[in-house]
């Protein structure tokens, strides 16, 4: 009868380290499944926002030779007013020197 009980024990003593150890395993795995779980709908999350719009680019600053040539169609125009007598000597000159930026 010795010989059976510490065969029971033994088998007792197997089993429940076996089931201590499986549960041990299950709740680290289980840990890990939720993490990978928890980055999967992150990166999902981020994925589905969408990029914010590039901001708007700036104008492009206009040339020196198109500042040039709007400025003497300008002049030319100030010239068939004042040669059509809509604009007078004294406003012809002013206007000119705003024109010309002096």
């Amino acid at each position: 009868m010795p010989g059976l009980l510490r065969g029971i024990a033994r088998t007792a003593v197997v089993a429940g380290t076996a089931t201590a150890v499986s549960n041990r395993v299950s709740r680290r795995q289980g840990g890990r499944w939720a993490e990978q779980e928890a980055q999967q709908q992150q990166q999902a999350a981020a994925a589905a926002a969408p990029p914010p719009p590039p901001p708007p680019a700036p104008a492009p600053a206009p040339t020196m030779a198109d500042d040039m040539s709007s400025r003497i169609d300008q002049l030319k125009e100030l010239g068939a007013l004042k040669e059509q007598g809509l604009l007078t000597e004294e406003e012809f000159a002013q206007q000119k020197s705003k024109l010309l930026g002096g």
